[in-house]
């Protein structure tokens, strides 16, 4: 048994779409890989109490957030024949339309893919200790937004 340390899935602020476009490029060389799935999280400008939502401030138990993201990677394998998967979650602040979940899984099917992605998104919401806190447009954090 080893004593590996959980990847860390967490980047500060938003996930860039260049970051999302170089992971998959970086795919065309597996060659027996037949299929892709990608889940991007974006934050919403919903309205709330009459409020709109400008961004989310994302915080996490890091260490023990990692160890989920392990588990349910871990887990995903197991029950479905994957060829890769990668998961990144925000931290800090990311505004309304920015990305803050990238999820990308390979499968030598497409079938696979799909059930795939659906349960390890499900799971990522149900057991991972990551919070969102809303900035509203009209808040005092406003400065932190933009600067």
């Amino acid at each position: 048994m080893t004593d590996k340390k959980p990847k860390n899935v967490f980047k500060q602020g938003p996930i860039p779409s260049e970051f999302i476009g170089e992971s998959i490029a970086k795919h065309q060389t597996k060659t027996s890989i037949g299929a892709h799935n990608i889940f991007l999280g974006q934050v919403r400008a919903d309205v709330i109490d009459g409020k709109t939502v400008s961004a989310i401030e994302y915080t996490a138990y890091e260490d023990m957030a990692n160890v989920k993201f392990d588990a349910i990677r871990e887990s995903a394998f197991e029950k479905f024949e994957l060829t890769c998967m990668h998961i990144y979650h925000s931290l800090g602040i990311v505004n309304a339309g920015e990305i803050c979940l990238f999820v990308f899984v390979s499968s030598p099917r497409r079938k696979v893919v799909f059930k795939a992605l659906e349960y390890i998104v499900e799971e990522i919401k149900a057991q991972v200790p990551v919070f969102g806190k809303e900035i509203f447009e009209d808040d005092t954090h406003q400065w932190k937004i933009n600067n």
